[in-house]
């Protein structure tokens, strides 16, 4: 699919353009921060879209504000009595010093342990966690794939994981790669489920019209509860 971008200013908000095509024009705006994309199709010019997005401000600014006033988690030490999240729980992170391999495993239903040296650095702190979060997510993954494959009576090609800023998810429609956020490891099952669904959806109807939500609605009719339920969750600073 031919896909052109580009950006346009309305008052004080960036609006990230999309012409692709489809037939209506499709409006959301994005986690942590607010930001705005507009998808269109490809023979509206930006004076149509600038009065589309204007129509919509005052949705739009309820939506920022709405994100500004999420909770959000602390900003990370990683160090003991740390609050982190895995798959919807809280732990609290107990740091181990030894001069053995890192490890990090769970001690329990409450506590996250984090095995290293007393000499490493943040930085190695946060890849050591973000590369057990990502072996975690692919172990959850590798069983929910194959699950919402043989349901939806579709096949992909991989099924990547990678740190996004504003998605929770893509699907290359072309290629059939689905690619989900690292961060959703953090957030409950049901929530994972949703993303890569809708992903998945996307395989059987590229854009988000009445037939794309009629798949949603099929294959897990509690979907806007689950959305919701995922954009209402503490953001990362």
């Amino acid at each position: 699919m031919n896909i052109n971008q580009n950006i346009i200013k309305i008052s004080d908000i960036s609006v990230k353009v999309i012409r692709k095509k489809i037939k209506n024009i499709h409006l959301a705006v994005y986690p942590p921060d607010g930001w705005v994309r507009v998808a269109v199709p490809e023979i509206i010019n930006d004076e149509a879209v600038r009065l589309a997005v204007i129509s919509k401000l005052g949705w739009i600014r309820r939506q920022q504000k709405s994100f500004k006033e999420q909770p959000r988690q602390d900003k990370r030490e990683l160090i003991t009595g740390e609050s982190l999240y895995f798959l919807g729980h809280r732990y609290i992170l107990e740091v181990i010093h030894s001069n053995k391999k890192p490890k990090i495993f769970l001690k329990n239903k409450k506590t996250l342990c984090l095995k290293i040296n007393n000499k490493t650095t943040f930085e190695k702190r946060e890849q050591l966690l973000n590369k057990w979060y990502r072996v975690e997510l692919k172990k959850l993954l590798a069983n929910i794939v194959k699950k919402w494959e043989n349901k939806m009576n579709i096949k992909t090609n991989s099924c990547n994981i990678r740190k996004m800023k504003s998605r929770w998810g893509t699907c290359n429609v072309k290629n059939r790669v689905v690619t989900l956020n690292l961060e959703l490891v953090k957030k409950p099952i049901e929530c994972v489920e949703y993303i890569l669904v809708h992903e998945f959806a996307h395989l059987l109807e590229r854009t988000h019209n009445k037939r794309f939500k009629q798949i949603l609605n099929k294959y897990i009719p509690n979907w806007k509860t689950r959305r919701k339920w995922l954009n209402n969750l503490p953001l990362l600073n």
